[in-house]
């Protein structure tokens, strides 16, 4: 597969992600997909398979009343594409972190997809 090619999967699941449109964000995942959130350096959620992401996916969109992923940059190396994204997004409820229902954050964090063939097998979430 070539990069534009992946650019394009990407972007698809960008689309999804910002249009709380899980079954958009999962059309280029493998059944068997790995995906890990780390924030400061720790994974601090691990899920294995489609369906335990579907349905991760599916309560965040919950969490928040509007999102927004944009991607900066894209760096291929081999079966793996890391992008840059800046984040934004409207809370959609209180979180014990003391964050407020209305309060916007906005982030930088970076993602990298693993691909094996046309299909995600991985997605790392980083912020």
């Amino acid at each position: 597969m070539d990069n534009n090619q992946r650019e394009h999967i990407i972007h698809q699941y960008l689309e999804g992600y910002n249009q709380f449109d899980v079954e958009n964000m999962i059309a280029h995942f493998d059944e068997n997909i790995v995906f890990e959130n780390v924030s400061n350096g720790e994974v601090n959620m691990s899920l294995h398979g489609v369906e335990s992401f579907k349905k991760q996916a599916e309560q965040a969109t919950t969490y928040f009343s509007s999102r927004k992923q944009t991607p900066i940059s894209f760096q291929h190396q081999d079966n793996q594409t890391e992008v840059a994204l800046d984040y934004q997004a409207i809370l959609a409820m209180d979180f014990p972190t003391g964050q407020r229902k209305g309060d916007e954050l906005k982030l930088q964090g970076k993602s990298v997809f693993t691909f094996s063939g046309d299909k995600v097998i991985k997605l790392v979430d980083i912020s």
